[in-house]
């Protein structure tokens, strides 16, 4: 093969895992031997032995930090690793082929460009309306971890930082005590339910303990939705399914200290912008739970798809606004994905000429 290493009749081999491999394999096919690992944590000590045994030099392709060539040479295994491909940046092909000082095979760029499809929040997702109206009332939002975190991307544009799990909570409180009352009167942060749950009690139990005004706003959406739709313990299952105790989310925030604690349904614009600007003008520390479980999940049966009465439509773009992938634009009418839609009606309550219907309006 043409990409087959020459070393003076050294024979090499290599140990990868992941993405890696792929590129590995890519470059040298079956011209080296390579030791896939399936599984780095814990490293399997035998096999990579073994593996040395049977190899004259051997090398570790790994992306970011040496684990696996830390691993070998701590149990005697000599490799080449980070001092040959440094600890930055994600490897490919054509990385891999010029460490070893080979030619990169020819790449093929498409001749046109390829639209961006950036990541968006499902098609019903419960955050969205809560995000327009937060957006809409050009409110600071402070984010955190999990699927909602996409409420960031354009149009909604509704988060100003995300940094790590639970700090929302937290970075609110610190944010209104450093800044006082015009911060308070216009900021708030979300959480959701699962991220809440694993390291946002601490933060508001801090708001409580040392009063700042803050308004912290718990998107449940009755499941961990960004990895997977795992089982929290506000769900009332265990994370095999079995029924669990269930945290109430109302009585724990009070039992934290919060006295002023609210649910509305996100579906609900007009009772989202309400508790908003309600909880935002009292001088205590006060919680909103936008609850509604997501559109995903198996038992949430969706509604009749809505439809555009394009007489009525004057292509004024505001329902664009949603960032809803079920609504696009076509010949200056709103167009919506009857395959996508699940009928939550957040756009019919934007569009101020009516071209929004449901199945129920066309009776």
């Amino acid at each position: 093969m043409d990409n087959k290493v020459e070393m003076g009749g050294t024979k090499i081999g290599i140990i990868t895992s992941g993405a890696p491999y792929n590129y590995v394999k890519e470059v040298f096919g079956d011209g080296v031997s390579v030791l896939k690992l399936g599984m780095i944590n814990p490293l399997p000590e035998k096999l990579i032995r073994d593996f040395a045994s049977k190899v004259d030099k051997l090398y570790v392709v790994e992306e970011l930090d040496g684990i696996i060539e830390n691993h070998c040479k701590s149990i005697g295994v000599s490799v080449v690793g980070k001092e040959l491909f440094g600890y930055l940046g994600e490897f490919s092909q054509k990385t891999v082929a010029e460490k070893f000082g080979l030619k990169a095979k020819e790449t093929v760029c498409a001749d046109s460009e390829i639209p961006a499809r950036p990541p968006v929040m499902c098609a019903g997702c419960p955050h969205r309306g809560m995000y327009y109206v937060l957006a809409k009332n050009k409110i600071r939002v402070l984010g955190d971890i999990g699927c909602y975190t996409l409420g960031a991307q354009p149009p909604l544009s509704a988060l100003d930082s995300t940094l790590c799990m639970g700090a929302s909570v937290s970075g609110l409180h610190g944010f209104n005590k450093a800044l006082g009352g015009d911060s308070q009167k216009n900021t708030v942060c979300v959480i959701g339910d699962s991220t809440f749950m694993h390291s946002g009690m601490t933060g508001l139990a801090n708001i409580a303990y040392n009063g700042s005004n803050s308004t912290v706003i718990i998107l449940d959406n009755s499941i961990t939705g960004m990895t997977g739709h795992q089982q929290n313990p506000t769900t009332g299952y265990n994370i095999k399914g079995d029924p669990a105790a269930k945290i109430d989310l109302e009585a724990l925030c009070h039992v934290l200290g919060i006295k002023s604690v609210r649910v509305v349904d996100p579906y609900d614009l007009s009772e989202c912008e309400t508790a908003i600007k309600e909880e935002l003008a009292k001088d205590e520390p006060s919680v909103i739970i936008s609850r509604r479980p997501c559109a995903l999940l198996k038992y949430v049966k969706p509604k009749k798809a809505l439809s555009v009465n394009t007489d009525k439509c004057r292509g004024c773009k505001k329902c664009m606004g949603l960032g809803c992938p079920a609504i696009s634009f076509k010949n200056k009418k709103a167009v919506i994905d009857a395959t996508l839609c699940v009928g939550c009606g957040v756009c019919k309550q934007l569009c101020a000429f009516g071209a929004m219907e449901s199945e129920e309006d066309n009776k």
